[in-house]
């Protein structure tokens, strides 16, 4: 049970405020704010500095449009608090009010632990129907909100701003990528201090790292079912709360550690993107937890179904959807967002499943409600901004529907780059889109060609060295008797299921993971590798880890591949001195207007294609005429060993992904002219002398 010791609080009605919601310290005290428009009574329940003991429970005083308020002086950052909601348990109708349910803040800043799972925290009795009601208290298993002061100096930071032709993304998990490095301090690893660690940065800043993206690292709730499995939710993508860090994260539990490391990216030039999940929340379904947002107005912050209130209205396969639809859900996405980057300094974000934020009453809607405030916000509008296109509702799938200024994760390219160098048949016209930047997905609505995210890899699915070295997915340890994770891998082992001491099977999957990323570093687009791939890291041929905090998922830094981390930094190197990516779309041969590139697709024998020639195998060539920089010739060829006619002129090969071209008359790094061999499984890039 827990303790009360009551302390002599109160309200000062004059001073409470209803248009900053959350808990706000103002050096005098404290002005709390919470919206539920259903709600007849809302508590706060203070705690003393264990954050266990309940010392006031008082109800706010008024209350606004739905915004319940009051202003208790004297109170001062570290205070705990939570919430008790009053109202009508009524679910067929969308209401799930329950007092006896202590609820955490949606706008809470840090949290003061993580969740204890008990049947408690339900607000009906578990094992029976939801429609029951539960009047067990959930208080003891509950984390409390804290009030935070966010004062920071921040007089040295800047924002980098860095433009997207010129932005590599790394993608990384704050735990996963130092849980191994021997360079970073054993007490940091895993932590942001370990993540903005000299090792962590200087590797970065060796490839040409330009944007770090994390996975989630707002608070997130470790499934029930997983821990009782001896398993975790890994990724995060369970969010409990979108203002508060998940606070494992955090050595000291000081949020002063997230800005410190975001301000040693920035003084490396390097982003700090974050990926959000905006989605949905961890109280899943009608059976879900009672944990925040049910118990303050669950038909206020859930879609519900039309037809029976009662039950959630899911298009992200996770139980629930968030309401964004909703002017003051809505604004609390916004807010959370500018506090990320107005007050945590962070250069941008990715939004997981964001076909869902866009739903509307008739479905996706490009011009709706989030993204039309989002494009009109004088903070977030001058981020980067990055969806990921779909969800699993119904016309969810929207590669290329979203409005800019977002960028999109294109899995076209993904697919199309890995079934290309497996040497699937006929795959050389659909490789030409993704070197281009997809322009049938993204050229349209005044779009730049940087519309869209490439990448070979990320962190759902395999590892681009898994997708070279499995037929199969291998997901036993996830303990769904391999049934999870997806089938369409569009891998090939070369040879060996899985680890070879084979030197020929090794050599070819080193040469072609050097192809792949040599292909995505030389296309239009803005290109994001995963975390580990310019290493080789492998997951055991599991394409699911979500749930695997352990060395399947953690980076082992000790088993580099070697000499694949320099050529990826060598490749990146060259894209940006040969200012590769462009931000307007290539055009055909004599139609360009003197700015855009001049796209020219060559055959082996050195002439231009024609229609039918796709349908044909063997190398391709791209030669981009440049109007103010000198031409670049691209040259891919998947299949094996075989001639290629230079057009004419002099010129100089900068790359040649498997160091094993032969180019006439013993140049080397001269200019040189007339036909060169270019290797099976590599590609070799030309600049005009």
């Amino acid at each position: 049970m827990l303790k009360a010791v009551m302390q002599d609080v109160a309200f000062d009605r004059d001073a409470g405020h209803p248009d900053a919601l959350g808990a706000e310290h103002n050096g005098e005290g404290v002005n709390f704010a919470l919206f539920s428009d259903h709600a007849e009574r809302v508590e706060l329940c203070l705690y003393g500095p264990d954050g266990q003991t309940e010392t006031a429970r008082m109800d706010m005083p008024d209350m606004e449009g739905g915004v319940w308020f009051g202003f208790v002086p004297g109170l001062a950052p570290g205070q705990a608090y939570g919430y008790r909601a009053h109202g009508a348990y009524a679910p067929e109708a969308g209401h799930r009010f329950n007092a006896n349910k202590l609820l955490l803040d949606p706008y809470a800043r840090q949290l003061t632990g993580p969740l204890q799972w008990d049947d408690a925290l339900f607000g009906y009795p578990v094992g029976g129907e939801d429609t029951g009601f539960d009047e067990r208290d959930s208080a003891p298993f509950m984390p409390r909100a804290l009030v935070v002061d966010p004062a920071y100096d921040w007089s040295a930071d800047r924002a980098l701003q860095t433009p997207w032709d010129r932005t590599v993304i790394y993608e990384a998990h704050v735990k996963g990528l130092t849980m191994r490095h021997d360079g970073v301090v054993q007490a940091d690893q895993g932590t942001f201090a370990g993540l903005a660690s000299a090792p962590v940065i200087d590797h970065l800043k060796a490839l040409g790292i330009t944007a770090i993206e994390l996975l989630p690292v707002q608070s997130f709730v470790q499934d029930r079912h997983l821990l009782e499995n001896g398993l975790s939710n890994y990724w995060g993508y369970n969010s409990l709360s979108f203002f508060a860090p998940n606070a494992p994260y955090l050595k000291t539990g000081k949020l002063s550690e997230i800005k410190d490391a975001i301000r040693r990216f920035h003084d490396a030039g390097i982003e700090v993107l974050l990926d959000v999940v905006y989605n949905h929340t961890a109280e899943g379904n009608e059976m879900g937890p009672t944990l925040s947002f049910r118990g303050i107005d669950n038909a206020s912050y859930y879609l519900l179904s039309p037809e029976n209130p009662r039950h959630s209205f899911d298009t992200t396969g996770c139980g629930n959807t968030l309401n964004v639809s909703h002017p003051m859900v809505l604004r609390m996405v916004l807010d959370s967002l500018r506090y990320w980057v107005q007050v945590m300094h962070v250069d941008g974000f990715r939004f997981d499943l964001a076909s869902t934020l866009g739903r509307e009453s008739a479905g996706f809607e490009r011009e709706g409600a989030f993204f039309a405030a989002i494009r009109q916000d004088p903070v977030l509008s001058r981020v980067k901004l990055i969806a990921e296109p779909w969800d699993i509702g119904e016309g969810g799938y929207q590669v290329g529907g979203f409005p800019w200024p977002f960028r999109e994760w294109n899995d076209k390219a993904r697919d199309d780059l890995r079934s290309y160098w497996r040497r699937d048949a006929g795959k050389r016209g659909d490789l030409a889109q993704r070197l281009l930047g997809s322009p049938v997905q993204f050229h349209h609505s005044r779009r730049p060609a940087t519309s869209s995210i490439n990448f070979i890899a990320a962190h759902d699915g395999f590892t681009l060295w898994d997708t070279l070295s499995y037929d199969g997915k291998h997901n036993d340890a996830n303990g769904e008797g391999n049934a999870d994770g997806h089938d369409n891998n569009l891998s090939h082992n070369m040879g060996a299921e899985g680890p070879t001491d084979d030197p020929g099977i090794t050599h070819g999957r080193l040469r072609r993971a050097k192809a792949m990323l040599a292909t995505l570093l030389m296309s239009q687009g803005v290109p994001m590798i995963l975390a580990g791939d310019e290493m080789g890291h492998s997951q055991q041929g599991n394409n699911n880890a979500y749930c695997q905090d352990n060395e399947i998922a953690w980076l082992n830094w000790a088993e580099a591949k070697p000499g694949l981390v320099q050529a990826v930094g060598q490749m990146i190197a060259l894209r940006a001195d040969l200012g590769l990516a462009r931000r307007r779309f290539a055009v055909g041969a004599g139609d360009g207007d003197g700015m855009a590139d001049e796209a020219v697709w060559l055959q082996a024998e050195g002439r231009e294609m024609t229609d039918g020639d796709w349908e044909h195998e063997g190398p391709l060539g791209l030669l981009l005429r440049r109007a103010e920089r000198a031409d670049v010739l691209v040259l891919l060829n998947a299949g094996d060993d075989s001639g290629f006619a230079l057009p004419e002129g002099d010129w100089t090969l900068r790359l040649d992904s498997a160091a094993e071209a032969v180019v006439p008359d013993g140049a080397g790094d001269g200019p040189v002219s007339g036909q060169v061999i270019v290797p099976g499984q590599s590609v070799l890039v030309f600049v005009q002398s």
